[in-house]
């Protein structure tokens, strides 16, 4: 499957892009609404690297280290979205 691979780099392109933007950002806010952003980036890295070695490897070892990852990543996915949309209501607030 090649589309795991695609998604994983792209995944690690935009959480390397955001953390980036973090350090060029003044503002608190914008800083923080990139941050989840990048959160939301890391936890589909994970969550689509799980993925992807157990379809590889398929062995016992690789389910276990699969389902932790899948569940970090998936943690993290749902955090990143949850921050996302109160930073950008937030923003919308200030600046409306």
């Amino acid at each position: 499957m090649i589309i795991f691979p695609i998604v994983i780099v792209l995944s690690l392109v935009f959480w390397v892009y955001y953390k980036v933007a973090i350090l060029k950002s003044d503002d608190g806010l914008t800083q923080a609404y990139f941050n989840a952003k990048s959160r939301i980036c890391l936890g589909s890295f994970i969550f689509f690297f799980a993925i992807n070695q157990y379809i590889f490897y398929q062995t016992k070892l690789s389910l276990f280290i699969g389902i932790v990852f899948l569940f970090f990543g998936s943690m993290n996915l749902y955090v990143g979205l949850k921050e996302t949309k109160h930073y950008r209501q937030e923003w919308e607030r200030l600046n409306a």
